[in-house]
């Protein structure tokens, strides 16, 4: 393919990506808490996310909150929060709004630099460089002496470099210190990723370097762009605000005492509006403008004078002050992570480019199903330009530097994805079985570091959402609740829950909501889908699968193109404990041998890692105030909670239940204060239910008072069912909510 061609068809999957985000898009997120944070000229606000939203720094966005709908700009979405900007004020607290955001506006700044990609020769060169790496590695091999040092090589005597880091395996050590290589060489050096972390990262870990062997020289290296979360506690000034705090103090003076006035004279014009007061009001604009423009002016001479700069992608290609600069290096990090015209368009700023990414992992996300989307926007670039073919046939391509020793997994955790993920070319560091020594210690599963808990044989709980149509299994997540808890109290504070489903992770969410709300404060606990957690790392993991009965498949994300990505993912995040919740009779029914997910169970129950049902008594140890784990046989318990229910009883009761004589009489002596409705495709009439949903819940469960949920107890023989037979008693508003709400309602 021709390098006009590419740039044609780049442009034109990333117009129809475009045009189908503002027909069908718009991402929708509940944004709570909202304070003004500032109201200088603009309205910054902070607003809590339930969570991680990831979305692109200087994006577009538009605030609903009540009658009000008004567009906005992000500074910054990292965590469970956000800062927007808009023009106009909402007042001082927002309780609670909804965001809409989709990411055209950057694709159309995007489109825009790959035009002048197109006018210019040298850049369509470097472009077409990447694209068809295939001139022949002119690096000296007999001069390597390290990794770094043959990374130093390789972007030296190469115009393209591929770096491929999968995890723990150094990435940010090694980039960090080629980008400082190249600095006391007196080269220019571009740093960029999709995420602000990435970046940060990068800049902080360069300029310590450079700092230890104390040749830094402040303003050569620097942060740029309006979210970092760089150098606040350095002594070094690595930001453009740090710069002009320290060098233009007058400036910033200048600006905070007018945007003070500013504020002064709109509360006098609010109590008594005068001409005099408005006029000298648009005066101060005026003034504000100009100070604002003589700091961005500072800010762009920042960016000209530094010689290593780190911004996103996303500010790269809407701020002259990068893409208008030429750099000797250009590294970009978490690549496989981006669309491919972002990495052809990251190529053309520099005379070298070193993309680095893990193409195992996965790809970037586009919502068009358009074939030229497919091609370049949802695959990342080591695929479009060839290099992850030579892995496939067995070989490292001549441009692909690999980082093969892996230092944040346990080895039998690392152990599957080096085999059956990296063929076996990736390894263990040696200290990495000692380091995590802590970690695997502790319950629950002491001395054990990866772990299968079957779920086969407890009963049918996976269904589908019905707004989303994605998948829930609220049996399983009970189970990783309460696997939580017990590594919680064992002295886990760094814990992640990840699942295919977004479904089942806000279920997740809203459990740990109501339960875990204190150990939320002083534990990092999250809960999330694999894609939200790709980068992110915790001692503890938990991966849970959701698929089970009665679905009849097993779903696309686990086993459809992209599910060993996903797979891979969900298990290396883990440093010491790797618990995967999954039912592996479902799997193994439903799923083909050569799939990744049915590699993984079988991996596991070869190498004795499965815990099965029957064991559950010798790891549950601390039983939840809220959560009770009863043997199902006792019904006693359930009876006295109908008994004494005051104001609701909602049962579930599948066709195939045989309702014992001891229900009926408790149901039929109900308190005369609590209705009775009855979910079921059978009427129930000897029970004299207040109401009758007809509908289909495929396992039976009882909500009392709208906030105690019993599942799992036995009536009649269900289907696929083994012993032990295990109930449990939550108590949880948000659960019983979430789980008889769409079933009550009359959608």
């Amino acid at each position: 393919m021709t390098k006009t061609v590419y740039l044609k068809e780049w442009h034109q999957a990333l117009q129809n990506e475009i045009l189908y985000l503002k027909k069908y898009g718009s991402n929708k997120y509940r944004v709570t808490n909202g304070r003004l944070l500032s109201n200088d000229r603009t309205f910054t606000y902070y607003f809590d996310t339930a969570f991680s939203l990831k979305i692109p720094v200087g994006s577009s966005v538009t605030i609903v909150w009540g009658g009000v709908k008004q567009g906005g700009r992000t500074l910054s979405s990292e965590g469970k929060g956000m800062i927007v900007q808009f023009e106009q004020s909402l007042g001082d607290l927002i309780p609670e709004a909804y965001i809409y955001h989709d990411p055209w506006e950057l694709l159309e700044q995007l489109n825009q630099r790959l035009d002048e990609v197109n006018n210019s020769k040298q850049k369509r060169l470097r472009v077409n460089r990447l694209m068809n790496p295939s001139m022949p590695a002119k690096h000296p091999v007999e001069k390597i002496k390290s990794n770094v040092h043959e990374l130093v090589l390789r972007s030296k005597y190469n115009p393209v470099t591929f770096v491929w880091g999968p995890p723990g395996t150094g990435k940010t050590y090694t980039l960090a210190r080629v980008a400082a290589n190249k600095y006391f060489q007196e080269k220019t050096v571009l740093i960029l990723s999709h995420s602000n972390q990435a970046v940060d990262v990068l800049i902080s870990e360069t300029s310590d370097f450079i700092k230890k062997k104390n040749r830094f020289k402040e303003g050569d290296v620097l942060r740029y762009g309006s979210n970092t979360g760089v150098g606040e506690e350095n002594e070094v000034a690595l930001t453009t605000s740090q710069l002009l705090l320290k060098h233009e103090h007058g400036l910033v003076e200048d600006k905070n005492v007018l945007i003070e006035e500013r504020k002064n004279l709109k509360q006098d014009i609010a109590r008594s509006f005068s001409k005099r007061d408005t006029n000298q009001l648009l005066e101060i604009e005026k003034k504000i403008a100009r100070v604002l423009e003589k700091i961005r002016q500072k800010e762009i001479e920042f960016v000209k004078n530094a010689l290593v700069v780190g911004s996103t992608l996303a500010k790269a290609a809407s701020d002259p002050a990068i893409y208008g600069k030429e750099f000797d290096v250009v590294i970009v990090d978490e690549a496989s992570m981006a669309y491919v015209p972002q990495a052809a368009f990251a190529a053309s700023l520099g005379k070298r480019v070193i993309i680095c990414g893990d193409f195992k992992q996965l790809p970037p996300i586009a919502s068009s199903r358009d074939s030229l989307v497919t091609e370049w926007l949802k695959e990342d670039i080591f695929h479009s330009a060839g290099v992850a073919e030579w892995v496939e046939e067995g070989k490292l391509h001549p441009h692909l530097f690999l980082l093969k020793e892996q230092r944040r997994m346990h080895p039998d955790i690392s152990a599957f994805t080096n085999e059956y993920i990296y063929h076996s070319l990736v390894g263990d560091h040696e200290s990495v079985q000692n380091s995590r020594r802590r970690i695997v210690e502790q319950a629950p599963f002491s001395e054990r570091a990866a772990i299968l808990l079957d779920t086969s044989y407890m009963g049918a709980f996976c269904i589908n959402e019905k707004s989303s149509n994605s998948r829930s299994n609220l049996w399983q997540v009970l189970i990783s609740f309460q696997l939580i808890h017990e590594a919680y109290l064992s002295g886990a504070r760094s814990i992640g829950y990840v699942t295919p489903y977004r479904a089942q992770a806000n279920l997740m969410d809203l459990l740990l909501q109501d339960l875990y709300e204190k150990e939320r404060l002083t534990a990092d606990i999250i809960s999330a889908t694999v894609h939200r957690f790709q980068g992110s790392e915790r001692d503890v993991m938990i991966f849970d699968t959701v698929d089970s009965n009665p679905q009849e498949r097993a779903g696309m994300l686990l086993t459809g193109k992209d599910s060993e990505r996903l797979i891979n993912v969900a298990i290396t995040r883990t440093k010491g404990k790797f618990i995967h919740v999954c039912n592996v009779a479902f799997i193994r029914k439903h799923v083909y041998n050569r799939k990744t997910i049915r590699q993984l169970v079988e991996y596991q129950e070869k190498h004795q890692q499965s815990v099965r049902t029957k064991d559950i008594g010798t790891w549950i140890r601390n039983q939840h105030p809220k959560l009770k784990w009863i043997h199902a046989l006792k019904l006693d318990k359930v009876l006295k909670d109908i008994e004494n229910a005051r104001t609701s009883i909602v049962i579930s009761l599948p066709e195939t239940i045989v309702l014992p004589e001891s229900w009926t009489n408790v149901l039929l002596h109900r308190s005369h204060s609590a209705t009775l409705t009855v979910i079921s495709e059978k009427s129930w009439q000897d029970i004299q239910p207040d109401l009758w949903q007809e509908d289909r819940c495929p396992f039976p469960f009882v909500v009392i008072d709208g906030h105690v949920l019993w599942l799992g107890f036995q009536l009649g023989r269900g289907k696929g069912l083994q012993p032990p037979f295990i109930a449990a008693r939550l108590d949880s508003e948000k659960v019983s909510d979430y789980l008889i709400g769409p079933l009550l309602s009359n959608d």
